[in-house]
């Protein structure tokens, strides 16, 4: 069988954010690279975890954005990189303000792009490792076991359908 190019898959961004002004900048230099943001979630408390406290300080907020300008799926450990480069220049006290974890998403699946491994993750390039993190059947996304606490609760699913609803009307036009 003669191997197939993958289709174009649209990018979003997971962002955690503890100040708001730095939030609006990471969003302004994301728009800059990928295209106008044509979703934006609504705001989340992001309490599973204390991890980014030491760090980012309280509260820590989450909420997703996605672009117009979709994307070839290989592009998406060049994008971490990127967003890597983002947060460093929307620091504050030493510290990252903003968190960004871009990723894709299409019919079947939302993928996050990762510069840590685990057992599940599959290696990209530039040390950037692909996190299978959500998959869609029957009309929904559901985790799996190693995803996320916070993608485990749910309490994404109607974002992530949202987001993939702009897919495929993308995808229908194109």
């Amino acid at each position: 069988m003669k191997p197939a190019e993958p289709g174009q898959v649209k990018l979003f961004c997971g962002i955690l954010y503890s100040d708001r002004q730095k939030l609006e900048e990471a969003i302004g230099l994301l728009e800059n690279s990928y295209g106008d943001a044509d979703f934006r979630s609504e705001e989340f408390p992001f309490e599973k975890t204390d991890y980014y406290v030491p760090e980012m300080g309280t509260p820590i907020i989450r909420l997703f954005v996605s672009f117009t300008q979709l994307i070839h799926p290989k592009r998406i450990a060049e994008i971490k990189i990127e967003t890597n480069d983002i947060e460093s220049r929307t620091m504050a006290g030493g510290g990252r303000r903003v968190n960004l974890d871009p990723g894709y998403i299409d019919y079947d699946k939302v993928v996050l792009a990762s510069a840590k491994y685990n057992g599940q993750k599959i290696y990209l390039d530039h040390g950037i490792w692909a996190d299978l993190t959500l998959h869609y059947e029957k009309g929904r996304f559901d985790p799996y076991p190693w995803s996320f606490p916070d993608f485990k609760s749910g309490l994404y699913g109607d974002v992530f359908l949202q987001i993939r609803q702009r897919y495929k009307e993308q995808m229908k036009r194109k």
